[in-house]
């Protein structure tokens, strides 16, 4: 891999509330959020840049975040601010057996509308200063069609001018209208990727797909030259054009909140990649950093608890 100083990270991050002994609180998060925050947690030191690339507004919600973000390390700069939208927020709902419920209020939400804030080839500027960018389904599912296919458009002016496209399938059948639409719009974006993160049972959902195999063929039949698998607690998968391995994920005993854990591991292969890492080694520090944020309560576990990799 080609050397990398700065990653762009496209997606949304919302308000989050959760009760906590009979209490309502509020916190933030966001798949590729939480990505952000590990890469830059487990790379800054190292002189790689993380920037978010989201949309959020002028209120004391958006303010908290911006500055927690940049606590962390992460470049604000292609945050945009809209005059007359808010962040979405969501609810989490924990029932006695410990199954979690979520509840959305993203319909109008500023990041919903990020690509009409400033002229594609602007954005393609802005981007170009980065040598990688990442974003999940989630971040195609959440804007318009006519802003999916900007996209698109956007992360192939990009890859001409060889920055690396890096996708994680993040299916959330909830947030498309229909299989078809989603099918169509993952099949554009995985033809302009490079490295793709699939979780396996969210191929299944999206696709039907009855074995690893299967996905994997796809994947590599759009062009994908790095493919990672993601299993949960079992082995995963990394196949490059001419070899395929299998990591074994670490032995965790004590299971806290499986919370962003497939966001971590992206984060963790991600971050040992652009350190020099091979798909192996990177599969290893994957599963090193979600072993360790499993074990936590919440998407985001204190700066001190973070592994080594």
């Amino acid at each position: 891999m080609n050397p990398i100083s700065r990653v762009a990270i496209i997606g949304e991050c919302m308000v989050e509330l959760k009760k906590h002994d009979g209490v309502l609180q509020q916190g933030f998060g966001g798949d590729t959020l939480n990505t952000a925050v590990y890469l830059s947690r487990l790379t800054k030191q190292h002189g790689v840049e993380t920037s978010y690339v989201t949309g959020l507004g002028h209120d004391p919600f958006s303010r908290a975040m911006l500055t927690a973000w940049r606590e962390e390390g992460i470049n604000t700069d292609m945050v945009y601010l809209s005059e007359d939208k808010l962040p979405g927020i969501y609810a989490i709902e924990t029932a006695e057996d410990g199954e979690r419920s979520f509840f959305y209020w993203r319909n109008d939400a500023a990041a919903k509308y990020w690509l009409r804030e400033r002229a594609l080839l602007s954005l393609v500027k802005d981007l170009c200063q980065h040598q990688m960018i990442y974003l999940s389904g989630i971040s195609l599912a959440i804007i318009s069609d006519d802003c999916r296919q900007m996209l698109i458009e956007l992360l192939t002016m990009c890859r001409k001018e060889g920055v690396k496209i890096a996708f994680d399938n993040n299916f959330r059948p909830k947030l498309w209208p229909n299989i078809e639409q989603a099918r169509d719009f993952y099949s554009k974006i995985l033809s302009v990727t490079d490295m793709a993160f699939l979780t396996f049972d969210d191929e299944v959902m999206l696709w039907g797909d009855k074995h690893e195999d299967e996905a994997i063929s796809r994947t590599k039949n759009f062009g994908v030259k790095e493919i990672i698998v993601k299993r949960g607690a079992d082995d995963c998968f990394v196949v490059t054009q001419d070899q395929q391995h299998t990591v074994a994920a670490l032995k965790v005993d004590a299971v806290v909140d499986t919370t962003a854990a497939g966001d971590s591991f992206s984060a963790g292969y991600l971050a040992k990649r652009i350190l020099g890492g091979d798909v192996a080694e990177s599969a290893l520090a994957g599963h090193k950093v979600a072993g360790t944020v499993i074990q936590h309560r919440g998407a985001i576990i204190p700066s001190q608890a973070m592994p080594t990799i």
